[in-house]
């Protein structure tokens, strides 16, 4: 078998592992597959001298203590930046900075530049929360389960009410503060329609509401309107029918075509449902399906007084016309319907289990529209 020759190149190479590496010459010889002896005979034709040696040992300290250093100093500087801002707060809230960055940088660097101690920041961990951020904890679960109940719709000021009829005394600005921390906020919508001032008066019947929305009691003046719905089916019509007094659907109809039988149905569910004793104002804009002779003939058989809004004037119906906003903010708009029958089945979900018995309304006293009504009819019955 023949010699095997190695290269200078691999024998300095091999030495340096030993001199300047600090590997073990058994474990250098193993894994480079030469003898020990032969190792030991390189290292003293190539190692350098002592004093060569410690010169290098000396300069991968200095090394190695200057990266030390440049880390330090790098990280010391990142930190304030990240935080210099929270320099000029409260110490808990320095103490949750140093928290959220405890994974990133010694935490006793984090204390020296946020200027507090070490004990403090361990002693702030046993006990993050301070009763008033515990308390708040506790209040935002209140208020995420009103907002959630509500569809997402609420904003502050109707969740400070639901929670001062559960029992809590928290301030508006409170709540607002806290919604706007975890990102909760009403459900805002399009934008109003430009114009709608002027218009010219119906021919079939006159404006006998005149915008007086504001009435003292219910079953004097309904508002009724038709919009539409889209759908990958094609176009759900949904007509309905107002009560002023507390601003309650009280009648309500789709259908896949806009015709007089739509308005109507709407109407007659009104009437079935409320069964008014007197003569009831039933306001409408001009459309071909309430200016018919079968709306006008419905009207008349039912005791029902019709009135209309000027023509292109949008304010003269606005109560049915925010409805209709508020049911494609709140609802509609986060909507894809695949079917008018899906479509249906969600604008029932809004108007009987959501608008009618539970939505807050600023005319209403902050109160749903069923409940509104309620309390009407105690303050006459006295019960």
């Amino acid at each position: 078998m023949s010699r095997q020759r190695y290269t200078e190149e691999f024998k300095i190479e091999a030495v340096k592992q030993v001199t300047e590496r600090g590997h073990p010459v058994t474990e250098v010889a193993a894994r480079l597959g030469v003898s020990g002896y032969s190792l030991y005979q390189w290292m003293k034709r190539y190692a350098k001298p002592a004093e060569q040696r410690q010169q290098g040992a000396d300069l991968q300290a200095e090394n190695r203590r200057l990266k030390a250093e440049l880390k330090r100093v790098s990280e010391e500087r990142d930190i304030f930046k990240k935080g210099h801002r929270v320099l000029r707060q409260r110490v808990r809230l320095r103490y949750a900075f140093i928290h959220d960055h405890a994974d990133q940088y010694p935490v006793r660097r984090l204390c020296r530049i946020m200027a507090v101690h070490p004990s403090g920041y361990y002693a702030w961990r046993r006990n993050a929360l301070s009763e008033r951020a515990q308390d708040d904890q506790r209040l935002l679960g209140l208020i995420k389960h009103a907002w959630l109940e509500s569809g997402g719709v609420y904003g502050y000021r109707k969740i400070h009410q639901d929670l001062r009829e559960a029992g809590e005394t928290c301030g508006k600005h409170r709540v607002a503060r806290l919604m706007r921390r975890e990102g909760l906020r009403s459900q805002t919508g399009y934008r109003p329609r430009p114009g709608g001032y002027g218009g010219k008066p119906a021919v079939v019947t006159p404006n006998r509401l005149d915008r007086r929305f504001d009435v003292t009691a219910p079953n004097v003046a309904w508002v009724t309107d038709i919009t539409y719905i889209r759908t990958h089916e094609g176009w759900l019509y949904l007509s309905v029918v107002i009560d002023l007094f507390s601003r309650q659907v009280v009648g309500w109809s789709m259908k896949p075509r806009m015709t007089t039988d739509l308005a109507l149905d709407a109407l007659l569910a009104a009437v079935w449902r409320r069964k008014p004793q007197g003569v009831v104002m039933v306001h409408s804009d001009q459309g071909s399906q309430f200016s018919s002779a079968d709306w006008q003939s419905f009207l008349k058989a039912n005791h029902l007084e019709g009135s209309m809004s000027r023509r292109g004037n949008c304010h003269d119906n606005a109560v049915a016309e925010s409805f209709f906003q508020l049911l494609k903010r709140e609802r509609i708009k986060r909507r894809i319907y695949s079917t008018r029958e899906a479509a249906r089945s969600d604008v029932f979900d809004y108007i009987e289990m959501f608008y009618n018995p539970r939505r807050r309304h600023s005319t209403s006293d902050n109160l749903s529209p069923v409940e509104y009504e309620r309390r009407y009819t105690q303050s006459l019955t006295g019960v």
